[in-house]
């Protein structure tokens, strides 16, 4: 049991995208060693003995310092994971993009109007977290690039030893964009690093201007903000000013950009930021390169 969110991971399976199908389909377990406790206790106390983590995670029937220690070692071992793929990204100026929401932000139909608007400028790869299914990836490789399937099981979110097998199927090409399309949830994947560059909150106006304050660690944690389906702002009693004040109480620094991928208001901001932050990647890959160069 993962004790950060309460989930079950069980098996996981990344399965190849196209254009990869020398590398054989290939299920591996989840190796981080999660305990689960059954035994206990359901009297009503309402004591839940919350941890003091990320997530502030929630596990009846384990001792407080015993749930914080075994969250602070399942993520310490995530770090490790994260850090060998920051470097492996870093190291072949691959700019990586976690994506995370709710389910139903419209993240999906974002992300395949992205791909198919930037496919001939940039080279763009995909990892499609999943619960189940495929459909996603499927919708994915339709716009011509190439995206792998990773599929959670009981897990409600990815984790870095997840993306480096993703990665080890996937090879984006140097310089790309990664996009890692995180299993819809706004709490656990706000605690797992998974080596991106920057975390994207993909936040709908169907959803509700209190969000941010009501998930904060997300928000927190996310470097840009997109304030999606802008364009039913007429139908609905959404309150755009008062979202991202609520926003930028959580993450004074967030920057927001409001979009709509059906109608394509404000996609062209949202591609701009993609194009600048990725050459602002290479230049910074090519001075480490240099540097190094000079030092052997």
């Amino acid at each position: 049991m993962c004790t950060v969110c309460g989930c079950s991971e069980g098996e996981v399976r990344v399965e190849p995208g196209s254009g990869h199908d020398h590398k054989p389909q290939h299920a591996h377990h989840h190796e981080h060693h999660h305990q689960h406790s059954r035994s206990h206790s359901h009297e009503h106390s309402h004591d839940h003995h919350y941890g003091l983590g990320p997530a502030r995670a929630h596990a009846p029937g384990l001792e407080q310092s015993r749930m914080v220690q075994i969250e602070q070692d399942i993520l310490g071992k995530n770090d490790q994971y994260a850090r060998a793929n920051r470097a492996r990204l870093t190291g072949q100026g691959i700019f990586a993009l976690n994506l995370v929401s709710s389910p139903g932000s419209g993240k999906t139909t974002l992300l395949t109007s992205t791909l198919t608007a930037l496919r001939e400028q940039i080279p763009l790869a995909v990892i499609e977290g999943d619960q189940q299914t495929s459909q996603d990836a499927d919708r994915i490789r339709a716009t011509g690039v190439n995206a792998i399937q990773v599929n959670t099981g009981k897990g409600c979110h990815l984790d870095a030893h997840m993306v480096g097998h993703a990665l080890d199927s996937l090879t984006p090409e140097r310089g790309s964009i990664l996009f890692i399309e995180n299993v819809g949830n706004l709490v656990c994947p706000a605690a797992f690093d998974l080596g991106e560059a920057h975390k994207v909150a993909i936040l709908s106006i169907t959803e509700g201007e209190d969000k941010p304050i009501k998930y904060p660690d997300m928000f927190a944690a996310a470097d840009l903000l997109l304030l999606n389906k802008i364009d039913l702002l007429p139908h609905l009693n959404f309150d755009v000013a008062r979202c991202i004040e609520y926003a930028r109480q959580v993450n004074p620094a967030l920057q927001v950009i409001q979009v709509s991928a059906t109608s394509g208001e404000g996609m062209e901001q949202w591609y701009q930021w993609l194009r600048l932050n990725r050459q602002n990647r290479l230049i910074g890959h090519a001075t480490d390169v240099s540097a190094e160069a000079r030092r052997a």
